[in-house]
């Protein structure tokens, strides 16, 4: 192969070889000379080539072996405000060149200030070099950076750089340090804080615990910072001072139960401090100053022995199981019954787990004290198709040191809590969304001083709202004129049924005329789904609404004092139970004898006239007058238990006259005695005819949004639901917010619930006669959510489930 000839010589050779082809081709036409003018006769000569290119050398390419180039720089030149730490500098080529080292790609800098040092490395196409700090905070601020690519030789040609490429740019000011200086709140108590204190009703065995709004230091939470005292003769109670981290709880756990309705007063020294050092923001001052957080309670005349229950999980339980179609990407959640005990939901109480050749997910339990709910969070996706096997063990207890009722035993026992699920394709990542409020933005509707206020999420991912997301720190209640004044929540909770709306219940009343604004809080930091990273909203929600003066939908709940417990109430007359499907879930009472209780049990040996057909479970204590039921349960039946129940009896009676039309008057008439297929806003409704009547279908309690919301049912004489006829079971369904504890029926004679067994009956039945719930013979589960407490004649269920509402 001859020599490679020169661009321009080659470009010459064939600029001749065209100018002489175009003449000669220019002197013929139809085989003539135009010049010459033969007919063709004459020879003509071969083409002239001069020089032709070999065969192997390319065509003629203008670039060929040009230099190459640096076309795009980051930081950009002359840029300012470049971030000190974990800067990019790099540089982009207008083709593959060989890898740069450290002098070839420099980064320096004018006196005082010291020329950073680091490594470059090149992507994978060769194109872009990056320099990379070796000390990421060494950049100076506010100090003029000149990055200088020396030299950068091309992969194809082995040309280099035409000259050294030079930019510069300038680096932003530096980081005010500021101290984290916000104190920390107690966010939630147990036994709750109401205003004005104190609470009611709190079992002598109960914990004492406060929830912090942020991560607190351990060390400042003790014996001396979290106390618990009592009037004199009083004693004050000795116990154990405890913090979970995960929780960012502390538990005052008692050496043993409290006195009898008598006072305490808990509280939280201003001395504990956050991680940062900052003293507590209690309530005894302004919310900048450090202040003791003090609230007290009053005790009932009965511990606490109802054993908690696992009443919601996601994935759903199934039965027989598993729950299929679930996405790899989700997060496991099961809700209770009952505020839990924060330092026993832990990752060997809560576990997850599958067949070989199936791993069992690793991931953090944690638990929410607001919604009583137990999270399992996979550190990555679950294996698809793979069958997943949910475990909440009975070691999980209640605030009272009750161990779970779960559902492979009868309640009756400590048992776990287990279900099953298949999984599926993961979700597509798509952001929730705040779908509507109440109150509404700036709304005409007079918003009630006790009004709670809450937030309907769209999440398309069709899971519930991730509860450890849902806090004081992501749901936010301001006075708009006055920031600074915050409005501190009793309680921030998700919905039982949907878990898409978040409710904030002030622990305080609004005040009048104050206009509010309340704020989600998106991003990374707000409210996300159980999908796992969870879906956030793209922004903040903000809105605002004003309280006004109280109006008939403002009702507050009667007292019910020491009869709250109790989920069945006999009067004077006794209680009887008929099946085997029965199930209290809270206290059963009378002021009668114990051989007036029929057909229940509660611990073991506490038998009250059991037979092969009837045995109805009582998961919490029997208070009767004497004798004891049996030989085995010397602790029933005694003359402290009928004190209790004589108590409990008082208050039923209290609270019943606190709901007549004579302490509470204006009720409206509904329009119809008979309440089936209509929907009621909260407020007061009166019997005209002195009877109400649930027939020919369901009873629907609006909420309109309002989780305080309540309703009065007022009737002179009876109270009839099921039918017509006796064939017709009706139900009372609660919708936007309504809750079982705030529906009461006053009943002036008896009550009487779907004779023909079946449907679900919601509220607080105080009747003068008794309460009769289904009839003998049917297998047909009648569920009470809340409880039958009857003044003079006995309480009659058959196969009946009654769960008191957590209050």
């Amino acid at each position: 192969m001859r020599p490679k000839i020169p661009n321009f010589l080659r470009i010459q050779k064939w600029l001749v070889l065209a100018l002489v082809t175009t003449f000669l081709a220019g002197c013929g036409n139809d085989s003539r000379d135009p010049i010459l003018g033969n007919d063709g006769n004459v020879v003509t000569p071969p083409p002239v080539v001069v020089n032709p290119p070999d065969e192997g050398d390319p065509p003629p390419d203008e670039n060929e072996d040009l230099p190459p180039t640096v076309v795009t720089v980051i930081p950009a030149d002359n840029a300012t405000g470049v971030e000190l730490v974990g800067a990019v500098i790099s540089a982009e080529f207008s083709e593959g060149v060989e890898a740069l080292s450290a002098t070839d790609f420099t980064i320096s800098c004018a006196s005082p200030c010291s020329n950073p040092s680091g490594t470059v490395t090149m992507d994978a196409d060769n194109i872009t070099a990056t320099f990379t700090i070796t000390d990421p905070a060494a950049l100076d601020a506010s100090t003029l950076y000149i990055a200088n690519i020396q030299t950068a030789t091309s992969i194809a040609t082995g040309v280099a750089l035409a000259e050294p490429y030079t930019w510069q740019f300038t680096t932003g000011e530096a980081a005010v340090d500021t101290p984290e200086t916000i104190r920390p709140e107690v966010t939630a108590t147990d036994p709750m804080t109401t205003s004005p204190g104190p609470t009611t009703g709190v079992p002598v065995n109960t914990s004492i615990s406060a929830v912090f709004s942020e991560e607190m230091l351990a060390d400042t939470i003790t014996d001396s910072s979290f106390t618990v005292t009592c009037e004199s003769p009083c004693t004050g109670p000795a116990g154990n001072v405890s913090y979970d981290t995960a929780s960012q709880s502390a538990v005052f756990s008692l050496d043993q139960d409290l006195e009898w309705e008598t006072t305490y007063t808990a509280t939280v020294h201003r001395t504990v401090t956050d991680l940062a050092g900052n003293q507590l923001a209690g309530n005894q001052g302004p919310a900048i100053d450090a202040s003791d957080y003090v609230w007290s309670f009053t005790t009932s005349l009965t511990p606490d022995t109802t054993r908690p229950r696992v009443t919601i999980t996601e994935p759903v339980t199934s039965d027989p199981g598993p729950t299929t179609d679930v996405p790899v990407n989700t997060a496991i959640t099961a809700v209770f019954s009952e505020d839990m005990l924060p330092a026993t939901i832990t990752d060997t109480s809560f576990t997850v787990t599958c067949e070989t050749p199936c791993l069992p997910p690793v991931g953090e339990v944690s638990y929410v004290v607001s919604s009583r709910s137990a999270v399992f969070t996979p550190e990555q996706n679950l294996e698809e198709g793979s069958t997943y096997t949910v475990t909440v063990d009975s070691s999980a207890t209640d605030s009272a040191g009750n161990e779970l009722a779960g559902n492979q035993d009868n309640t009756a026992n400590a048992s776990d809590y287990i279900w099953m699920f298949t999984t599926t394709a993961a979700v597509v990542p798509d952001n929730i969304s705040v779908q509507s409020t109440d109150p509404i933005d700036a709304g005409f509707m007079a918003v009630c001083p006790n009004a709670s206020i809450n937030a309907t999420f769209d999440v398309p991912s069709g899971t519930r709202l991730n509860p450890t997301t849902v806090n004081d720190m992501t749901f936010l209640v301001v006075e708009e004129a006055n920031p600074l004044n915050t409005v501190t929540a009793e309680s921030i909770e998700l919905d039982v049924d949907t878990g898409t709306i978040a409710t904030f219940i002030p622990q305080t009343q609004l005040d009048q005329d104050v206009t509010y604004q309340v704020t989600i809080v998106g991003g990374a930091d707000g409210v996300k789904d159980l999908i796992v990273p969870g879906n956030e909203m793209l922004e903040d929600y903000v809105w605002t609404f004003t309280a006004e003066a109280p109006v008939e939908s403002c009702l507050l709940p009667p007292d019910l004092g020491t009869v709250a417990p109790f989920g069945n109430f006999g009067g004077t007359a006794g209680a009887t139970n008929e099946g085997l499907l029965t199930i209290i879930n809270g206290d059963l009472g009378t002021t009668a004898a114990s051989t007036l209780v029929t057909g229940f049990v509660s611990e073991p040996g506490c038998e009250y006239t059991i037979t092969t057909l009837n045995e109805g479970q009582v998961n919490g204590k029997i208070y009767t007058a004497p004798p004891p039921p049996t030989v085995a349960c010397p602790q029933d039946g005694t003359a402290e238990t009928e004190s209790i129940a004589t108590q409990a009896r008082l208050d039923a009676e209290a609270a019943y006259i606190s709901l007549t039309p004579a302490n509470l008057p204006g009720g409206q008439n509904p329009g119809n005695e008979n309440l089936g297929s209509l929907t009621l806003a909260p407020g007061i409704y009166t019997a005209q005819s002195g009877a109400f009547s649930i027939q020919g279908g369901d009873l629907t309690l609006d909420g309109q949004g309002n989780l305080n919301a309540v309703w009065v049912f007022q009737m002179a004489t009876t109270l009839t639901v099921g039918g017509p006829g006796a064939d017709f079971p009706q139900s009372v369904t609660l919708i936007n917010g309504a809750q079982a504890k705030n529906v009461f029926w006053q009943v002036g004679s008896a009550a009487t619930i779907n004779a023909a067994g079946g449907g679900i009956m919601k509220g607080t039945i105080i009747a003068q006669e008794g309460v009769s719930i289904s009839t003998a013979g049917n297998v047909d589960i009648v569920t009470l959510d809340g409880r039958a407490l009857s003044l003079g004649a006995s309480v009659t269920v058959v196969n009946t489930v009654i769960n008191v509402p957590a209050e």
